[in-house]
């Protein structure tokens, strides 16, 4: 498996385990914002990242989506490089109160802790979107 494969099978692994993270109440502290119209299983993950119902079923598809793209190189990198596009715009909203932008219109809290997170997933999934695959050779024996 490559490098990239690797990635999307991780990402996606990781991106279950959270979406449903975010629908097990022990792991949710109450949390409510104002600028967030969609309540539903509003609070804070691991009492740090802002999440609701919307915010759970979106780590949920991309998960999904990763497992699926782990099963060919062209797909796994498709998948990073598409990660790597939305969780960049997520972040540059998440820093944008005006217009509601920082809770996406309303729906998605984006706010917080989930700014440098989305940064990270978005640098990592660069990383593994554009980089050149390494060519492995074998040393003949001498």
């Amino acid at each position: 498996m490559t490098g990239t494969r690797r990635f999307a099978l991780i990402y996606g692994i990781l991106f279950l385990v959270i979406g449903i993270a975010g629908f097990i109440p022990g792991l949710v502290a109450p949390h409510t914002h104002p600028a967030v119209a969609v309540q539903s299983w509003m609070g804070l993950l691991l009492g740090l990242f802002a999440v609701n119902i919307l915010h759970n079923l979106a780590h949920v598809l991309f998960g999904v989506w990763g497992l699926a793209a782990s099963g060919s190189e062209g797909a796994a990198r498709g998948y990073a490089k598409a990660t790597a596009i939305i969780y960049a715009v997520l972040m540059v909203l998440g820093l944008i109160a005006a217009f509601n932008l920082n809770t996406l219109f309303g729906l998605v809290p984006l706010y917080g802790n989930d700014i440098w997170l989305h940064a990270l997933l978005a640098a990592v999934a660069a990383y593994f979107g554009w980089r050149r695959p390494h060519e492995y050779t074998t040393r003949s024996a001498a």
